[in-house]
């Protein structure tokens, strides 16, 4: 039986028990994929990031309790917290290698870390029946990112207001569903829903603000913006709008380590 090192970090955090919560596994060289997949849904979060070490950078992988995915924030800036903040207090920034997504740079800044990630592209697209009967609340406008659709609303109200019906929307193509509009505090809003992957309403979701920072860009004139995601457990990001890359920042706090025997 081995032991392998486990901390669970809230991502994305204004506060104790906000933010998104993940977990991060550091191992010496990969499992297997089933029992990576067994772990994340014994752990039954959000996501869990597994690390293997690479010289000076990391490999990483995220698992949903249902499904391997390519790209994760929260999980992101998880392990970048426990390898930046716990192993190595001394780095200023760690690299990532992932299998599909290229390099993703963590840096510390202040007291929070940022992401610089992949900007995702976005086209208009008709929005699937179900969507519309799941919501029960048309959009303004609907796109289609890398691998979410995004629905405009009018208000930050609006957004609160939808109560999806996550049977329905489990049967719609793409990885989620990001819903946004302007924001009352914080330039933009966001709720994010993927039932699909197993998540009926992520808490905070890091991959979608790369959909999301290029598409309020264009319409507020503004490369750096604030916002918040609205889920029960509410998170805050910083986005920046940098070219090809869009670079997100936001703090995080460790919530337990520990160890798995497997």
């Amino acid at each position: 039986m081995n032991s392998v090192p486990i901390f669970q970090v809230d991502a994305f955090t204004s506060g104790p028990f906000t933010g998104n919560p993940a977990a991060v596994c550091v191992l010496n060289e990969w499992l297997s994929d089933n029992l990576m997949q067994k772990i994340a849904m014994e752990n039954n979060l959000a996501e869990t990031a597994f690390l293997v070490p690479r010289g000076n950078n990391w490999l990483i992988r995220w698992f949903t309790p249902l499904t391997e995915v390519d790209l994760c924030g929260h999980g992101t800036l998880a392990s970048a917290f426990v390898l930046l903040n716990i192993l190595h207090p001394d780095r200023k920034e760690v690299i990532f290698q992932t299998m599909k997504m290229g390099n993703l740079i963590v840096r510390k800044k202040g007291d929070m870390l940022e992401l610089d990630f992949p900007t995702d592209t976005l086209k208009k697209c008709d929005l699937p029946g179900q969507i519309i009967e799941s919501l029960d609340k048309e959009p303004v406008e609907c796109l289609m990112g890398r691998s979410d659709y995004l629905l405009l609303y009018r208000n930050e109200a609006e957004i609160k207001s939808l109560r999806p019906d996550f049977r329905k929307l489990a049967r719609a193509d793409g990885r989620g569903i990001i819903v946004t509009a302007p924001g009352s505090d914080v330039d933009f809003v966001s709720r994010f829903f993927a039932p699909q992957a197993g998540i009926d309403e992520d808490p905070v979701t890091g991959s979608a603000h790369t959909t999301l920072t290029p598409f309020w860009s264009a319409r507020l004139g503004k490369t750096s913006m604030k916002a918040r995601q609205l889920s029960a457990r509410g998170g805050y990001l910083e986005c920046t709008l940098n070219n090809d890359r869009t670079l997100i920042s936001g703090r995080a706090d460790l919530f337990l380590k520990g160890e798995i025997l497997v």
